[in-house]
């Protein structure tokens, strides 16, 4: 981990006293989603997230008063505690002002982090902090679209609850509901994140990169179950 600018670090240390700096995170598997960091990740201002004027719950954190290079601390902080899934760790940064849209060198925030690895109570306290629902990672893709391909059904709940788009396309052309059927093995856990995603409106003829339509790529895996969700939507 950097060592943080001297000023910084103390006025970090003050405000969160008897805080110790949380393990690195197991590693995900290799995929489209949001994938962990074993490096400390540097925060820049450029790389800050907007708050979505979407839908979303309101934050209820304490608007941050922390000067400019505290603020980057305490940011790569909450990042790194995500990453962890340490949720009292989470709540504190929070509370001491840490920005839960703000993001890392590779393009993870602590909301679309815990999005991607279906960290749920992390995930809630993002959403409460005001996380920005339309955010999106290094792939363009929404927290939604890891976390249907991982089949993280409650998380994917939340997220549409919280008013995720359930169409957008990310930079490799698929949905949400493509990444459910092409990059996973078609179980229960995918049926029912199909079958959340059709009920919250997503349009299962948006066409991959090949010119599939989530059916199309359901019968030729021989994702009987998945095909069928879809053909009687």
């Amino acid at each position: 981990m950097k060592t943080p600018v001297v000023g910084a670090g103390l006025l970090v240390i003050g405000l969160l006293s008897g805080c110790t700096t949380p393990a690195a995170p197991p590693p995900a598997p290799a995929s489209s989603s949001v994938a962990p960091s074993l490096a400390s990740p540097s925060v820049a201002p450029s790389q800050t997230a907007t708050t979505s004027a979407g839908p979303g719950p309101s934050s209820s954190a304490v608007p941050s008063t922390l000067p400019p290079e505290a603020q980057l601390e305490t940011d790569r902080l909450l990042i790194l505690a995500a990453k962890a899934n340490d949720v009292p760790r989470v709540r504190e940064l929070i509370a001491a002002g840490g920005n839960v849209n703000a993001k890392d060198e590779i393009q993870d925030s602590a909301f679309l982090y815990a999005g991607a690895e279906g960290f749920n109570e992390v995930l809630q306290l993002t959403l409460a902090a005001g996380a920005d629902v339309r955010s999106i990672n290094r792939y363009g893709g929404t927290a939604l679209i890891p976390a249907s391909e991982h089949g993280h059904t409650e998380t994917v709940r939340i997220l549409i609850a919280a008013g995720v788009p359930v169409d957008h396309v990310n930079n490799l052309g698929w949905t949400a509901m493509q990444e459910a059927v092409l990059l996973n093995n078609g179980g229960p856990n995918q049926q029912d994140v199909v079958r959340q995603l059709l009920a919250a409106g997503a349009n299962p003829e948006i066409r991959d990169p090949q010119g599939r339509t989530a059916l199309q790529n359901a019968e030729r895996l021989g994702f009987t179950e998945i095909a069928a969700l879809i053909r009687n939507r």
